[in-house]
């Protein structure tokens, strides 16, 4: 039997978590094709539950992670909803996810937190393997337009001016030997999709990480938002997003960018202008002076708000692992 196709996938948020998702089904061993699947998620949220977590017990921020093993769990059933449970009321736990309290207690007994995320993963039975971007305890600040600097990722996204660029504190940390393994032996590397500054740029920071995924065999592809983001992508065109990809980790890191055409439906879309925002315009021409590939198709799903659809991007992440395959394969036969 030939092995799994191998897909690594960067991001953090909603977004990361749907393509899981979508992914998921792929990876049962009667599954065709069969897939093994690494997420490698940001670490760098410092709002609601996470960030109160941070602050308190000094632990990475779980909410990210936690998402993602609920995305990438075999139970859909009571252990993926008891992670998800939020406490309503309650002295000290009005806010706070279970999961959350889990990794961070399990943090505090192993001492390590990606250990923790390991112990989790096996509670849950996840298929596939969750890492943090770096184990260093990381803070964004970000240079806004009008030249102020911002500090955290709540403030950023809050902010009301665009962002040239962002920064991590410390500027210096490192992956885990596990994400720079997965990148090497991987057939596909996804971006996306999530909000570009606070989910996706924040992994292309972290030393090595983008050298890594340069030097892979894999296709890499990027998976455009849908809408813009207030705070972080207002007035962004496809072409934007991956400029401001290429200004972080430099030039030609991407080989295929995934793009919606499907239409919003008008009352959905009258929704958001509400709030001054629009789907996101696909610049064929621009993104093909960038020197990528653009696929093309529908990826809405929608409901009371616009998402990315699992299964629709899967099957997308699934078309451009088996290009990355046949590559590997031609590579090797060179060699």
């Amino acid at each position: 039997m030939t092995r799994p196709l191998r897909i690594v996938s960067i991001g953090g948020g909603t977004g990361l978590s749907a393509l899981l998702q979508g992914l998921k089904k792929y990876t049962q061993p009667s599954a065709s094709p069969r897939v093994d699947v690494t997420a490698v998620v940001t670490v760098s949220d410092d709002g609601g539950s996470s960030g109160r977590l941070r602050r308190e017990f000094e632990v990475l921020p779980p909410g990210d992670i936690r998402n993602c093993m609920v995305a990438l769990s075999e139970d859909e059933g009571l252990l993926s909803r008891l992670f998800q449970y939020r406490f309503q009321n309650g002295r000290g736990l009005k806010g706070h996810s279970f999961g959350n309290l889990f990794l961070t207690a399990l943090t505090r007994v192993t001492g390590d937190f990606h250990e923790a995320v390991k112990v989790s993963s096996e509670v849950l039975r996840i298929a596939g393997s969750i890492y943090p971007a770096t184990a260093t305890n990381i803070v964004l600040e970000a240079v806004l337009q009008d030249g102020r600097h911002v500090t955290g990722e709540t403030a950023i996204t809050k902010s009301q001016s665009g962002i040239s660029r962002i920064h991590l504190l410390p500027e210096k940390c490192l992956p885990l030997p596990e994400t720079l393994k997965a990148i090497a032996e991987a057939d596909l590397i996804t971006l996306g999709p999530g909000s570009l500054f606070t989910s996706v740029i924040p992994n292309l920071l972290v030393e090595g990480i983008p050298d890594a995924i340069r030097r892979s065999p894999a296709v890499k592809a990027y998976f455009v938002n849908l809408m813009w983001q207030p705070g972080e992508t207002m007035n962004y065109r496809a072409s934007d997003h991956l400029r401001a990809i290429y200004s972080h980790s430099g030039e030609g890191l991407i080989d295929y960018v995934v793009v919606n055409v499907s239409p919003v439906r008008p009352l959905l879309r009258r929704k958001y202008a509400r709030q001054k925002v629009e789907p996101v315009e696909v610049d064929f021409q621009a993104l093909a002076g960038l020197g990528v590939q653009v696929v093309a198709c529908d990826l809405l799903r929608e409901s009371i708000t616009v998402r990315h659809n699992p299964e629709a991007v899967a099957a997308v992440a699934l078309q451009l692992a088996q290009r990355g395959r046949q590559r590997g394969t031609k590579d090797s036969k060179k060699s």
